[in-house]
């Protein structure tokens, strides 16, 4: 699992550890982290050409600290002082071993460039003198590994309301930070490296999880179990100007753990859905849980939705289905599977809005409609009206195609069904979901039915060989 942590509880939990290490122990670390991700981000280090960009604070001490290291293994380092307020030790240790003081010239020929602008606490934006060497680094090529997080981002949101470093690679420590689990600011870390520094950590307010995560809440069926046992859903999707939408969705579901699934529609519509999928049950009955919205387009139901979510199980609503859910009532069982588009109408802000504060945006209408949000993008964002909030990121670009929603609706709800809690189930599901895409996908385009039909390997991936394509280990 990957926990994401805010800058209030990083730096509570840095002095606390300052308090018990001797002086500069904690920067020591650090900057030794640093220096060993860069020389393997490079391939090499005797002859490297290596500029630093070195603003105040802790991040400029790293930046330096790690130069000095990697000078003593014959790197050609070069620091470019951004600040007067630069880490006069760092700077001192630096040129002991080698190294000087140069010129946003030099990053013309170096061979990486390493971010030491602002720390963890710096505002949003880049300051005059920072843009124009990062824009010089853009310009020859020359990729930029971060200290910490890219400059200019919002660590805490996520957001990127102004100019920002486009990192390479991203060297944190400690723990992860919200800008990296969360877009558009995670898109501009690229992979992240975690250094282990000795932090002592509360709770984090933002978790990633993993395959070992998912593994152990994925519910897997007994000798004992039962296809009534293992969970009925009942399905609402389709019409007669969607009905491809209830084919998708019902592919989904029964790729899931379901046992039974239930679909209630229109009788061509079932028709449809019958000849691709003969063992769905149509028509109502005992559920466990629904799956409301996939393609109803006019044909919505509202106050039959409605019943439904005043009702025991646990229904899950997408799309036309979202139309039916108001502030006014408790659904605290309830899941919403919206794009950035649909939240925003539901929140009536623009869509911009929603894309550039996914965070912010997602709580607030969990909260709002006292719902568990599934905010679909290139990164997901599940936030749950008690607070908790779960990043789902190792989707691949290809994943974006016409009816992928509706797999992932169909696939939620089967969890739902199966017992899960609408954030499990919404956890496991998209995880699963960016899963299948990336085996369907294998470098190319695919097919929300592609991406359905490779589910049931994903999860055998994921019972019985742990990573699965598109995850790394660290």
């Amino acid at each position: 699992m990957r926990r994401a942590h805010t800058v209030e509880q990083v730096r509570a939990a840095e002095a606390e550890l300052m308090a018990k290490l001797p002086d500069g122990m904690l920067l020591q670390r650090a900057a030794t982290g640093l220096a060993v991700a860069i020389s393997n981000f490079i391939g090499f280090t005797y002859g490297a050409r290596v500029v630093l960009l070195a603003g105040s604070g802790d991040n400029g001490g790293d930046a330096l600290y790690a130069g000095e290291k990697l000078a003593r293994r014959g790197a050609q380092v070069v620091a470019v002082l951004l600040s007067d307020k630069y880490h006069r030790e760092g700077l001192a240790a630096l040129l002991t071993a080698g190294g000087r003081v140069g010129t946003t010239d030099d990053i013309a020929t170096a061979d990486v460039v390493v971010d030491g602008i602002v720390g963890i606490g710096g505002r949003p934006g880049l300051k005059p003198e920072a843009r124009d060497a990062v824009r010089r680094a853009e310009e020859h090529h020359v990729p930029i590994v971060a200290v910490d997080m890219p400059s200019g981002v919002d660590v805490d949101t996520g957001e990127t309301p102004a100019e920002h470093v486009k990192a390479a690679l991203t060297v944190t420590f400690g723990t992860h930070k919200i800008c990296h689990l969360i877009d558009p600011a995670a898109a501009a870390c690229g992979p992240v490296h975690l250094v282990d520094i000795g932090l002592d950590l509360p709770p984090a307010p933002i978790k990633s999880l993993q395959s070992v995560d998912i593994r152990k809440l994925y519910p897997v069926p007994t000798g004992e179990s039962d296809k009534y046992s293992r969970g009925v859903l009942g399905l609402m999707a389709g019409s007669a100007q969607y009905p491809g939408a209830a084919v998708i969705a019902t592919s989904g579901a029964l790729a899931g753990p379901i046992g039974m699934l239930r679909y209630v529609g229109p009788d061509a519509v079932a028709e449809a859905v019958r000849a691709e999928h003969p063992e769905i049950v149509a028509g109502e009955g005992r559920v466990q849980a629904w799956a409301i919205g996939s393609g109803l387009g006019d044909e919505l139901d509202v106050p039959k939705v409605r019943d439904l979510l005043d009702g025991d199980e646990p229904v899950l609503l997408d799309a036309d289905g979202l139309k039916a859910l108001d502030d006014t009532g408790d659904h605290p069982s309830v899941l919403i599977t919206p794009h950035a588009g649909e939240l925003a109408r539901m929140l009536g802000v623009e869509r911009s809005q929603v894309e550039s504060e996914r965070l912010k945006h997602a709580r607030e209408a969990a909260e709002r409609f006292d719902v568990t949000v599934l905010l679909k993008g290139s990164t997901t964002v599940i936030a749950a009206p008690d607070g908790q909030v779960r990043v789902n990121n190792n989707a691949g670009a290809w994943l974006a195609t016409a009816g992928a929603g509706d797999v992932l609706a169909g696939l939620c709800g089967s969890l739902l069904a199966a017992g899960l809690t609408p954030i499990d189930a919404a956890a496991a599901g998209a995880y699963l979901h960016a899963a299948a895409a990336n085996l369907a996908a294998d470098g190319g385009p695919i097919t929300a039915m592609q991406v359905a039909a490779k589910v049931p390997a994903a999860t055998r991936q994921l019972l019985g060989k742990g990573l699965l394509e598109g995850e790394t280990s660290g």
